[in-house]
C-alpha cells in the first residue's frame, strides 16, 4: 500500500489535485497521527455528547489504527475548502466506495453522490452547518465503478479543536446496502 500520505493519485486524469497538506484537518498522515484521531473522537464527543465507538485502544496512536484499519463502520472527513475535498476515508469507507487511499484523497465529496443524491447530501450538510451535527440521516451513494448503494445510520459532525477552529466535517455510517436499478432515484424525486 502506498503511504496514506503520498501525494500518488492526486493527478488522475479529469480530477484537480488534492489540497495542500495546509488545508487537510490536522496531518495529512492521519492513518497515524493520534492528534487527527483525537481531533475526530474529541470532536464527536463534543458535539454529539457520546462517543464516536467504545474506547478499545490503549494510547491515541493505537485509536487512530483502529479507526482507519478495523472499525466496523465507514468513516469519511472532507476539508473546509469552497468544494469541500475528502482527506480521509477509512478501510471500510473505500471497501464500500471502491476508491484507494490514493483515490479518494483529494477527491471532491459531492462526488460521493450521484444526482439522485444531492438534493439530500446538501440538507445534511446544512443540517451540521446549522447545528455542528446530524444524525438518522439515510442517503444514496455512486461507487467508482458507478453502481449506487445506500449509507445508512449516518452521523456528521463538524471536526472542531479545543480552540473552537473548524477543520471540516467527518461522517460516520454504521450500514450500507446495495441498491437495485429501480430504487435509483431520479434528480428532483424525494429519497427515501
Amino acid at each position: 500500500m502506498t503511504e496514506p500520505n503520498s501525494s500518488a493519485g492526486n493527478d488522475l486524469p479529469g480530477r484537480a489535485p488534492a489540497p495542500s497538506p495546509a488545508a487537510a484537518p490536522v496531518s495529512t498522515d492521519a492513518v497515524r497521527s493520534s492528534r487527527f484521531a483525537s481531533l475526530l473522537l474529541d470532536s464527536h464527543r463534543s458535539l454529539v455528547g457520546v462517543g464516536l465507538c467504545p474506547p478499545v485502544w490503549s494510547s491515541e496512536d493505537e485509536a487512530a489504527a483502529w479507526l482507519y484499519e478495523d472499525a466496523p463502520f465507514g468513516l469519511l472527513v472532507h476539508d473546509t475548502s469552497a468544494d469541500p475535498r475528502f482527506v480521509y476515508a477509512n478501510r471500510t469507507a473505500q471497501e464500500c466506495f471502491g476508491y484507494s487511499w490514493e483515490e479518494f484523497v483529494g477527491l471532491p465529496s459531492r462526488l460521493s453522490a450521484g444526482p439522485g443524491g444531492q438534493e439530500d447530501r446538501e440538507a445534511l450538510l446544512a443540517a451540521v452547518n446549522d447545528r455542528g451535527w446530524a444524525d438518522g440521516y439515510r442517503g444514496l451513494r455512486l461507487a467508482k465503478d458507478g453502481s449506487s448503494f445506500w449509507i445508512e445510520d449516518v452521523c456528521m459532525w463538524n471536526l472542531v479543536d479545543a480552540d473552537g477552529q473548524r477543520h471540516g466535517q467527518a461522517a460516520v455510517f454504521g450500514s450500507w446496502s446495495p441498491v437495485s436499478p429501480a430504487q435509483v432515484p431520479v434528480p428532483g424525486d424525494p429519497v427515501a
